[in-house]
Parts: C-alpha cells; structure tokens; sequence
C-alpha cells in the first residue's frame, strides 16, 4: 500500500519530465546520427562516381599524351630530338607538381558533413539557451 502511494507523489512528476527529457535527446541524437549516415553514404557514392571518372579521363589523357610526344618527337629534326624529349619531359614533370599541389590544396578544403555540424551547432545553441 505504501508502494502505491509513493508512486503517485510528487516526485513522479519530477521523474516522468526527466524521461521526456531523455527520450527528447535520445530522439536528437538518433535523428542528427541518421542525418550523418545519409550523408556519408552520399558522399562514398560521389566519391566512388568522381574516382571512376577521373581514373578514366586520367588513362585517356596518358593514351593522348604518349602519342602526341612520339608525334612531337618524330617531327624533330634528328639532332634536335634529345632537346624535344627533354623539354617534353620538364613539360609534363611540371605540370604533374602544379596539379598535385592544387589537388592538395582542394582536398584540405572539403566540407564532409556540413550539414550535420550545422544541425549539432544549433543543437547546442539552443541547449545553452535552455
């Protein structure tokens, strides 16, 4: 009997809005960890799409440029063809460093996630308010 009436005290209240509470941020952080899923999950698709294309594009331009250096090369003089491969060759060194680097410089600048770091930021903005 005792048992009955403490449960309907006023200390059930305070119990039953600490469970809101709970479930309410249970439910946040189970929606912003699906929002994540979804994003990475589109993300390793672009990423697999993007990687298949520049493999590509990356075999048909060294096709490309193999024969247009043994065109270049062919169409000099015989005595000037060591200079002709020399060029082409600080040419192509250089431009593969230049490529590098700008691809280096873009991949440092990515934005995995943004939407869920901008949900979680005004998660946290609207906690702090609380």
């Amino acid at each position: 009997m005792a048992n009955a009436q403490q449960s309907h005290g006023p200390g059930k209240g305070v119990i039953n809005i600490g469970q809101r509470i709970i479930t309410a941020l249970v439910g946040v952080v189970e929606t912003r960890i699906r929002l994540a899923v979804v994003e990475l999950e589109e993300e390793k698709a672009r990423l697999i799409q993007i990687l298949m294309m520049v493999g590509l594009a990356m075999l048909f331009t060294a096709f490309g440029l193999m024969s247009l250096i043994v065109l270049i090369i062919w169409s000099v003089d015989v005595q000037y063809r060591l200079m002709a491969i020399s060029i082409t060759t600080a040419v192509l060194f250089a431009l593969a460093i230049i490529f590098g680097l700008s691809a280096l410089t873009k991949s440092r600048r990515s934005t995995l996630l943004s939407s869920t770091r901008k949900e979680l930021e005004s998660d946290r903005k609207l906690l702090e308010e609380e």
